[in-house]
């Protein structure tokens, strides 16, 4: 790597720390301040208690926010490494010494894909793996959370409710599960095949299984329904007890990975449901694109020669930036809906890139040394 590459990359770093610490800590100051009263209902666990529990709550959510923010981070930083090197009049000596423009915003652009690529890693691997604990809302001390579930569906097809979920001893009260199977006759229905129930499920860690108290299985093509057969335990491989968090939220398919998705949506026979997680795919593989042509939309705007300039061409590239984050958000809500008389969820995904990717291939070829 060249001293003028060396130069570079470390302007765009001090810049992409800066944008990251801003952003960022100006959304976790927000939520801070709505949601303090969450928070102040531990009062009676002590200040150091209670203060341990609001960082741990944010240092986690942080993996929500960059996965977010990263494509407008990327441009911040860029802004504001190349705003300074314009400003102390850098940048025009590199264009004057005969430097392609091309050439300054390598290194700019090589470090956008790590940056990218660690938004990626972030998505796909770390949310995944914590998902659970990015569920909690800001008044749940970890560990003493309980819900009630409501027909979640595990691999075999099987809807599984209880009156309470205890997240401590990851416990099941009163559980019904109905076991179905896939009816040959008719595509993408379900019929019941019978009845578990039980005092209480707990997930055996060892076994990986739900060990039944007092369990029962009743066959619905049984002649006397009521001698039901003792069942001592039930296997469901995709319903860990962090998933039964996750899936308790709204929306959680954003906390899960490709691999998950793909597994889900096998499950999905609502239209709607499999449009949902089928754009949810496409946007893990556009998203990422989709952020590196934000930044390269933004970059020939921002090398501009005169200083004075330079605030003209930071307003241009944001509104760029805007102007494709709100298309992507836009696309994103019609992925589902039902437009020109269809569903499209494997198109709208890519609707950001056919529109601003020409564009940005046309800037950075148009820039001029």
């Amino acid at each position: 790597m060249k001293i003028l590459d060396r130069y570079v990359a470390k302007n765009f770093m001090i810049g992409y720390v800066i944008a990251f610490c801003v952003l960022i800590g100006l959304r976790i100051l927000i939520e801070l301040f709505v949601n303090l009263d969450e928070f102040t209902k531990h009062t009676s666990l002590g200040t150091w208690a209670l203060t341990r529990h609001v960082v741990s709550f944010y240092a986690m959510r942080t993996t929500l926010y960059f996965r977010d923010i990263a494509g407008v981070i990327t441009v911040v930083a860029a802004a504001f490494s190349l705003g300074r090197m314009v400003r102390s009049n850098e940048l025009v000596a590199m264009i004057a010494s005969g430097v392609s423009a091309k050439r300054i915003v390598g290194p700019i652009l090589v470090l956008a894909i790590v940056f990218t690529g660690l938004a990626v890693a972030d998505q796909e691997l770390l949310i995944p793996s914590i998902s659970d604990k990015l569920v909690r809302s800001e008044d749940d001390l970890p560990g003493q959370e309980s819900f009630p579930v409501r027909f979640l569906t595990d691999a075999k097809g099987s809807l599984i409710c209880s009156r309470r979920y205890y997240v401590e001893t990851l416990t099941l009260d009163a559980p019904t599960i109905l076991t179905r199977e896939r009816d040959p006759n008719r595509p993408g229905v379900w019929k019941v095949t019978g009845r578990i129930s039980a005092d209480a499920a707990v997930y055996n860690e060892k076994s990986e299984r739900w060990d039944l108290i007092n369990g029962l299985y009743v066959a619905t093509d049984a002649v006397d329904t009521t001698q039901a057969r003792p069942i001592a335990f039930y296997e469901a491989s995709d319903l860990l007890p962090k998933d039964i968090a996750v899936r308790q939220m709204s929306g959680y398919d954003t906390l899960l990975s490709s691999r998950q998705l793909t597994a889900l949506a096998a499950q999905k026979t609502k239209i709607k449901d499999v449009a949902q997680l089928t754009s949810q795919k496409h946007f893990r593989i556009t998203d990422p694109l989709i952020n590196l042509t934000m930044l390269m939309v933004s970059l020939p705007v921002l090398i501009c020669r005169d200083p004075r300039t330079m605030k003209s061409a930071v307003v241009v590239s944001f509104g760029l930036t805007a102007a494709c984050f709100v298309t992507t958000f836009v696309c994103k809500m019609l992925a589902t809906e039902v437009v020109f008389a269809r569903i499209m969820p494997e198109f709208w995904p890519w609707v950001p890139l056919f529109i601003f990717l020409p564009i940005a291939i046309i800037e950075l070829d148009s820039m001029r040394t």
